[in-house]
């Protein structure tokens, strides 16, 4: 049935007063969230006693839980890494916007690279996974490496407008570089001076002339 107020027809009924409907947005039932960080700590020991290659079975397992309830959280092994290394890569994000300022802007993006190396060769199979992710932002790992570039990216610039790095070098290849001396090291576990001794080749090249 139609009504009219000034002039303008209305309709009355359920139609009229019915709100708009919303996307039904429900956050994590608790027992979901129990099982998502379960398996996070299980994946986050597995990662580091194993390496990134372990059985997910056995990280589903050592959580309690089917596999499937792994892959309604993680579709897929890079997923769950990234989820797993979030807490360090934030880490080395906040290590980034601290040196932002800081008066040697070369010394600040060599800590900072530094810093990756020490991250990377924690877990065996980080520093091959991050470099495969760096060529694809739809990978698990995007989550990981993307913020990581933009960060380096802004130590990169600020080292190079100070004329300390020669202005051709990327933060793709820097990264790459950066990925594979951890790569090195992991494969090298009996020489502890080997990340900095390839890190300083690394620089020598990166130096503006």
């Amino acid at each position: 049935m139609a009504t009219e107020t000034a002039g303008q027809p209305q309709t009355t009924g359920p139609a009229a007063t019915a709100p708009a409907r919303t996307p039904d947005i429900r956050p994590m039932r608790a027992d979901a969230r129990r099982n998502y960080e379960r398996l996070l700590t299980e994946a986050r020991t597995a990662f580091t006693e194993h390496g990134t290659d372990t059985s997910l079975e056995d990280i589903a397992r050592r959580a309690g839980v089917g596999i499937g309830t792994l892959y309604r959280h993680f579709p897929n092994r890079t997923a769950l890494m990234g989820a797993v290394f979030q807490g360090e890569v934030d880490a080395l994000l906040a290590h980034a916007r601290e040196l932002a300022d800081a008066p040697q802007p070369c010394a600040a993006l060599v800590e900072w690279l530094r810093a990756i190396i020490t991250h990377a060769t924690t877990y065996r199979g980080l520093s091959r996974a991050l470099m495969t992710a760096s060529a694809d932002d739809s990978s698990g790992m995007a989550r990981c490496s993307v913020p990581m570039r933009e960060a380096g990216g802004a130590l990169l610039t600020r080292a190079q407008q100070a004329g300390a790095v020669r202005p051709d070098v990327s933060i793709s290849d820097l990264m790459q570089l950066t990925n594979g001396i951890a790569l090195a090291v992991e494969e090298s576990p009996d020489d502890p001076k080997l990340a900095d001794r390839l890190l300083t080749l690394t620089l020598r090249g990166l130096k503006a002339g």
